[in-house]
């Protein structure tokens, strides 16, 4: 079945600003609206809730993706928590659809650490919004994997750009998703945790 609109539940603004510029990109002229909260633990709290409305209402043509942070949650336990949520309101998930190839209607992701490490997977886009950090960057022994970065991927971008005079007082994420996002290519990128997002939406739109 063609998907025809795609519904994203993120956990706060400055995930919904990227995705904004991000996702024309990635699903072309299909339509989407992305729901933004202002914590993980808001959207975490009003998900069930959330999804049993959805299961009421869902046309068979959309979908729904999920986006959160690990931050120091398992990763494994969190994707559980999000898995069940979506069973208990009688939705498929992609997860649970391979076990009878069943047709889904729910994406869960996890972002590993945060938006952040999108923005060091492509370096090149950070550097055309913000030519005076180095190009060296992600040779650096310590930024070489964007999502394993130790110490907070946000607290190590802020640095970054503050050693070149960028965000003096303090990173403002809603405008580095406006500056960086317009420059980032989809298929260009080193994170893993957005390439599994990328491929899970190319999944969805093939299926």
């Amino acid at each position: 079945m063609t998907v025809v609109h795609v519904e994203v539940l993120v956990e706060e603004p400055s995930m919904e600003t990227a995705l904004r510029l991000l996702l024309p990109k990635m699903l072309g002229d299909i339509s989407f609206e992305v729901h933004p909260h202002q914590c993980k633990e808001e959207l975490l709290k009003r998900l069930p809730e959330r999804l049993r409305g959805y299961s009421r209402w869902l046309p068979e043509n959309w979908r729904i993706v999920i986006l959160v942070d690990c931050d120091d949650d398992d990763c494994h336990d969190l994707k559980a928590r999000l898995e069940q949520y979506a069973q208990n309101a009688g939705l498929v998930t992609k997860t649970s659809a391979r076990v009878n190839d069943s047709p889904y209607v729910v994406i869960n992701r996890i972002v590993i650490e945060e938006l952040e490490a999108w923005y060091f997977g492509d370096w090149k886009a950070v550097r055309a919004a913000y030519p005076k950090v180095p190009a060296k960057v992600p040779h650096q022994e310590k930024y070489r994997d964007p999502d394993s970065i130790a110490g907070g991927t946000w607290e190590s971008f802020e640095r970054v750009l503050q050693r070149r005079g960028y965000f003096s007082g303090g990173l403002r994420k809603m405008d580095a998703a406006r500056s960086i996002v317009p420059h980032m290519d989809p298929n260009h990128n080193n994170s893993r945790s957005f390439q599994v997002f990328r491929e899970a939406l190319q999944a969805m739109l093939s299926s």
